[in-house]
């Protein structure tokens, strides 16, 4: 799977701070290290960036002097988005576009332009679709809109937006069902997601096991990449072909309701997770415990 490092986001205080100051150290090292840990790409998230649309190629230029990755350009605004990619040295990943029509109308011909990939998101300017059927129809119509401009379904990574679990749990049941069909809605097309958002709300010290053995799952439902805390070493473990066993439990308690009772805590707690990830079992902060 296609690992792309989460951990220069706007919304944490040292990058958001050493983006404000222009200091390139601390972004510089997160980019380091994040190439270090297995990252495939590195995520640059600037938010909006209203006020200060030149910070993305501020930043593009800072990443690219120290690690040579593909870097995934992560705003919701063109003009920072576009200048990013004026300077991209690898071609990049647009994160994201989607199918709200200022999106469809201002984002997508950026990847034409600059014939590079681009995460198309479900989201609609109705909102987030809530189940799987309502996920196709939405990403169906984004997709046709950007063939018809030229990007081929082959740049393009669907992002069926995970939900947190904590917040609406039959959504991630929806995801996975989602997931099961891109194959056959959009033949050709890629797939990421932001894992880290499923577990959003969750007890710190709960959201590791929650997002590894979905990323476990979604593996198996095909999915291609994944916008991960690139740090999680046992995740990065699990995409690389190690910890086979944890795997190979995670895949049997998807086929079969497993009884936990005389098991070890860690292999007890995988399958819960597996169960409560599934809509076997209903999430609270306490789906370990019980």
């Amino acid at each position: 799977m296609i690992l792309i490092g989460e951990n220069i986001h706007i919304l944490s205080k040292v990058v958001s701070e050493a983006i404000k100051t222009r200091d390139e150290k601390p972004l510089q090292d997160l980019a380091i290290r994040q190439a270090k840990a297995g990252a495939d790409y590195i995520d640059l998230n600037v938010g909006p960036a209203r006020k200060d649309p030149d910070v993305m190629k501020w930043l593009v230029g800072v990443v690219q002097e120290v690690v040579n990755k593909p870097l995934s350009l992560d705003t919701t605004n063109p003009i920072a988005m576009e200048a990013g990619l004026s300077v991209c040295k690898i071609p990049p990943l647009i994160n994201s576009a989607s199918g709200k029509q200022e999106s469809k109308e201002k984002m997508l011909p950026l990847a034409q332009k600059y014939n590079c990939d681009v995460v198309v998101s479900v989201l609609i300017d109705a909102g987030i679709p809530t189940d799987s059927s309502s996920r196709a129809e939405a990403i169906m119509e984004t997709v046709a809109y950007a063939n018809e401009i030229g990007i081929p379904n082959e740049r393009i990574w669907v992002d069926p937006i995970m939900m947190p679990i904590s917040v609406d749990q039959p959504q991630v049941v929806e995801l996975f069902e989602f997931m099961k069909i891109l194959p056959d809605i959009c033949p050709g097309a890629k797939s990421t997601l932001g894992l880290s958002n499923l577990s959003n709300g969750t007890p710190e010290h709960l959201r590791g096991i929650l997002n590894r053995v979905c990323l476990v799952m979604l593996e198996r439902y095909n999915c291609f990449s994944a916008i991960v805390d690139s740090f999680d070493e046992e995740l990065v473990a699990l995409m690389r072909g190690g910890l086979q066993d944890i795997k190979n439990l995670i895949y049997q308690a998807m086929d079969e309701e497993l009884d936990t009772s005389g098991l070890p805590k860690k292999e007890a707690d995988i399958i819960k997770t597996v169960n409560v990830l599934m809509g076997r079992s209903l999430y609270s902060h306490s789906w370990l415990e019980t």
